[in-house]
């Protein structure tokens, strides 16, 4: 289907397919307001918008909860089959227990299942990324939750309207890279949070974790344009150095940056156990 013939659909069809990439119905009422779409930009212009600008917490949590319930062994093997969670399909029956484990320990935790947009991971950084987001607060984990459940919602508007033209999308505004120069290797599984500044201090607005490349570059959702201001990126390099046996001395990595215009950010880290440096890369 293309976006000239998704247009020409039934509204009622066209919503009830708008629900079944987000079912918060306050997003989806506000996105149909602007159908019939201008084109593949505009209605995932619009989808970002409507989401980061109109809706709250409460529109948040109705869209996680119409999420498949999820925590039994059973139901985490059907569920990583899924084309969305495809690169977890080879985890071994260990990790799938871990996994079921600490999904009932996130969902008693903050009241909802752990929302996470796990296309190309392995079972081994989900692990790692969920154990991780445990730490977190409630009020924290809504606000990485959310943006992840945009980074699926517009990965199901291109299968409801797969023969669009899709190419305007792109990556993470904000992306980083590990390098361990102390190996010369990519440092993999490092934890990072992007924050923003609030009332209270350094807000955690996304959270992610480094892949066999040392790369994160899916911190935020596809075209989602970040305010002007400050920002920063914190890289627990504890548990990283510590899972190696290596006792560093940087508990944790914090780079302050400044976002100004719309375009990529890209900043990368060069570790080692006593020291570090970072520039604006490409």
């Amino acid at each position: 289907m293309s976006i000239a013939s998704f247009n020409q659909s039934n509204p009622e069809e066209v919503k009830k397919a708008l629900l079944s990439c987000c079912t918060s119905q306050k997003w989806a009422t506000k996105l149909m307001s602007s159908f019939p779409f201008q084109s593949e930009k505009d209605i995932t212009d619009r989808a970002l918008s409507i989401w980061y600008d109109e809706c709250g917490p409460e529109d948040y949590l109705e869209a996680f909860a119409h999420h498949p319930q999820i925590g039994d062994v059973q139901s985490l093997q059907v569920k990583f089959a899924g084309n969305e969670q495809a690169g977890i399909s080879a985890a071994t029956n260990e990790i799938i227990e871990t996994l079921s484990e600490k999904n009932k320990a996130y969902q008693n935790k903050f009241g909802f299942i752990f929302i996470v947009c796990a296309t190309g991971r392995s079972a081994e950084e989900m692990l790692n990324l969920l154990q991780d987001r445990l730490k977190n607060t409630r009020e924290v984990e809504i606000q990485i939750a959310m943006g992840e459940q945009m980074k699926i919602t517009i990965l199901r508007l291109q299968k409801i309207i797969p023969s669009a033209d899709w190419n305007f999308l792109k990556t993470s505004q904000i992306t980083t890279h590990v390098l361990d120069t102390s190996i010369g290797k990519p440092g993999q599984n490092i934890s990072i949070r992007l924050q923003m500044t609030g009332l209270n201090g350094w807000q955690t607005i996304a959270q992610g974790i480094t892949n066999p490349d040392g790369r994160l570059t899916d911190l935020l959702p596809p075209n989602r344009i970040l305010d002007a201001g400050n920002y920063n990126i914190v890289f627990d390099t504890d548990v990283y150095f510590k899972t190696q046996d290596i006792k560093g001395f940087y508990p944790e990595v914090n780079i302050q940056f400044t976002v100004s215009d719309d375009a990529h950010y890209h900043v990368p880290l060069l570790i080692n156990p006593f020291g570090y440096s970072t520039y604006r890369g490409s």
